[in-house]
Parts: structure tokens; sequence; C-alpha cells
């Protein structure tokens, strides 16, 4: 099995200039990155249910709230090339997405349609699905995190001065 676009990109000028860029010595101690995609076509998901009722919401105990799919090794690499290269541009007036991290390094972003993925077909629903991307790295900061993800090619917003 051949190995994913993005996976030889990280190995072969990705790792080796985060290395270079955060003055680190041991080249194990560059950080891998490992994702926790919910709701995305491609793989078998796992339904969640709800830990407890609310009423507000029409909630029940054991109702089932929705469905998660955990991406590994060269699939959690082709999700996330499709996600930077083909998904987020087909985003209207797209200008970059918003950087948040939280303390570990673990990435989240909120996608309000899934449609803007090339396999889910938009004639099979007339409900707009949005859905909830973590990308989880195994990094501790959330600088080294951004640094990973841009190297990928994640395009952040520019911050204004």
């Amino acid at each position: 099995m051949s190995k994913a676009r993005l996976q030889e990109l990280y190995e072969s000028q990705i790792k080796p200039g985060l290395q270079q860029e955060l003055a680190i010595e041991n080249k194990m101690a560059i950080k891998v990155i490992s994702d926790v995609v919910t709701r995305v076509a491609g793989q078998q998901p796992v339904q969640t249910m709800a830990k407890k009722s609310i009423a507000g919401f029409k909630i029940r105990e054991g109702m089932s709230v929705g469905i998660k799919v955990t991406l590994r090794r060269q699939r959690m690499y082709e999700f996330l090339d499709r996600l930077i290269n083909l998904a987020l541009p087909m985003v209207r007036d797209f200008q970059g997405v918003v950087d948040n991290f939280d303390r570990q390094g673990n990435y989240n972003l909120g996608i309000k349609d899934w449609v803007i993925f090339p396999e889910v077909d938009y004639n099979i629903t007339d409900k707009v699905h949005g859905m909830n991307i973590t990308i989880h790295t195994s990094t501790k900061s959330p600088e080294a995190a951004h640094a990973l993800l841009k190297a990928f090619g994640m395009p952040f917003k520019r911050k204004e001065i």
C-alpha cells in the first residue's frame, strides 16, 4: 500500500523543517498528528448517545445524538489532504480558518455544511448538515500544533496588526 501524499510530504519535508524551526535535537520528539473526525464518509461511523436528559433540547438519556469517526494513518492523511485542498476552498467567500487550539495543541474546526466535500452528493438531503472536525496532535502546545498544521498547508486567517 502506497503512502498518502501528505504523509510523504510530512516525512520528507515537514518533519525535518519543524525539527530545525523548533530547535528539536531528537528527531523522534517531532510530534505526529492524529485526528478525530466526526460525521465523515469513508469509514464506518459509531453512534454517540446522550449521557443525560436535557429537556430544553428535547433529548433523553440514551437517545442517539450523532455519529463519529476516528481516522488514523493513511486514511487520516488522505482526509486531511481532501479537507485542505478540496473542501475548504469550496466554502463560499473563504478567507481562511481561525486559530482554534486548546492548551494541549488540539485543533477544532466547525463546518456549517458538509456538502463541501467532493464525496457528498448535495441532492441526498434537503437539510443542511454541519460537522465538527477535531485534529488531535501529540504536541503539548498550541504554537507547535499551529506550526505543524501550517506546514501541512492549513489555510489560517492572517492576523490583523
